[in-house]
């Protein structure tokens, strides 16, 4: 039998629900769409560097909810320190309300799990889901046809959210061979604000496969940080799809930090829909071994007078791969549109290797856009430099990596986050000072 097939398979199985209730015939249309479609190969323009060839030779099964065992203790050490946010745990796809707790929460503020959306405010979850993100690719298709748990978020008009809210997703040996498919709706309406967290990462072993959705709504004048960390076992496989729509003065900020799985996608997009909309994607992705990670993003400028930033930064050691590949369109209605792209990528190990592709569509005459990417190795004067000050060569060569990646970790507003990925990026290069 195919993946697709099986696939179906399992979905005809596990379906729910009655058959005039609108979920049902939104995964129905969603798992037929991932037949049609099937998963993307190489041949795909899109895809040209990432082979999902892994995922599709094997069938991972629906996770399921046995309960867990684990304590506030074993999770803390991915909740950043911070009691004071809000925090929702996931552990292999399913809710686990004795490690959450919530802040105090304004009363209009909703943040509900997939499971109470659906029957607290029933209408947001249908006017909304899916129409950000629709079943047109394979796997936001098959996310929406296996989605059984994740967060809504509904911050109302003129309500700023103090604290964070951090979704951690975290996987243990229960969910080997498994798949989990998370899905995050928020809602941000005029002249909001809300930062957001969501931390991907496992206390087991074994290949599972994460593939998640977010959808994103920034009114006028609202803000969202959205943070992404994906921290996920080495055997692991990560595909992740945000989609975002801006209106008029809105800010969307994401950034993507990525140092987990043996093969990872990240795609972020940006719909520019308001006058005067900022948007800014930054990321930085640190890879060993043989790791494959692909981070994608696509700004399309819709509106005029709206400007786009994105910094990206890969360090590569060992034989892995990194790919970046950051499109902007701008249409002939985004008159003084203002973006500008940049990847930089450190190669480190020998076999380690690169594809970066920026792109500018650009069909208007009244704007300003740049772009660019470099790849190269450590500097030599550098190192020339701090060896003759007394360094030793594996720290210098620690320290420069080190300097290169918290450049772009500066670009992270929400402080304790910005300290926390630091701090592990210092782990991973300095070595200890000798006793």
């Amino acid at each position: 039998m195919s993946a697709h097939s099986n696939y179906r398979e399992l979905f005809d199985t596990a379906k729910r629900g009655g058959a005039k209730d609108w979920l049902p015939h939104l995964k129905i249309a969603a798992i037929e769409q991932f037949e049609a479609v099937g998963f993307p190969t190489t041949r795909d323009e899109d895809w040209h560097f990432t082979s999902v060839t892994p995922i599709a030779e094997r069938t991972f099964r629906p996770a399921r909810s046995s309960g867990t065992t684990l304590t506030a203790e074993d999770i803390a050490r991915f909740t950043y320190g911070q009691e004071d946010w809000h925090l929702l745990v996931f552990v292999n796809g399913r809710y686990e309300p004795a490690l959450s707790s919530f802040a105090t929460l304004d009363a209009e503020v909703q943040v509900m799990t997939f499971g109470e959306a659906l029957k607290e405010a029933p209408e947001l979850l249908a006017e909304r889901l899916g129409t950000l993100a629709p079943a047109q690719q394979a796997f936001t298709a098959l996310n929406t046809a296996f989605m059984a748990d994740g967060v809504v978020i509904h911050v109302p008009k003129g309500v700023a959210l103090e604290a964070p809210i951090h979704i951690l997703y975290v996987t243990d040996a229960q969910a080997s061979g498994a798949s989990l498919h998370p899905r995050t709706l928020v809602i941000a309406e005029r002249s909001a604000q809300a930062t957001l967290i969501e931390t991907f990462t496992t206390l087991g072993g074994g290949a599972y496969f994460t593939n998640h959705v977010a959808e994103v709504v920034v009114g006028d004048n609202a803000r969202v940080d959205h943070y992404k960390v994906q921290r996920e076992g080495a055997e692991a496989f990560h595909v992740g799809t945000t989609q975002a729509t801006q209106g008029r003065d809105s800010i969307y900020h994401a950034f993507t930090f990525t140092t987990g799985a043996q093969l990872s996608r990240t795609n972020v997009y940006s719909k520019l829909l308001g006058t005067n909309a900022e948007v800014r994607l930054n990321g930085l992705y640190s890879l060993e071994e043989a790791q494959h990670a692909d981070n994608q993003t696509f700004v399309e400028h819709i509106a005029p007078a709206c400007s786009s930033r994105e910094v990206y930064k890969g360090i590569l050691d060992g034989s892995s791969h990194g790919v970046f590949n950051g499109k902007v369109y701008v249409d002939p209605q985004a008159q003084q549109t203002d973006g500008k792209q940049t990847n930089h990528t450190l190669l480190i190990g020998d076999a380690a290797r690169v594809d970066t592709k920026p792109q500018l569509e650009i069909f208007a005459d009244d704007v300003k856009c740049t772009h660019g990417a470099t790849v190269g190795r450590l500097d030599e004067l550098a190192q020339f430099y701090m060896k003759s000050r007394g360094i030793g060569a594996e720290r210098t060569r620690a320290l420069l990596t080190y300097a290169f990646a918290a450049e772009v970790l500066e670009l992270i507003e929400l402080e304790p986050l910005k300290l926390a990925l630091e701090g592990l990026l210092f782990e991973r290069f300095i070595p200890p000072e000798p006793v």
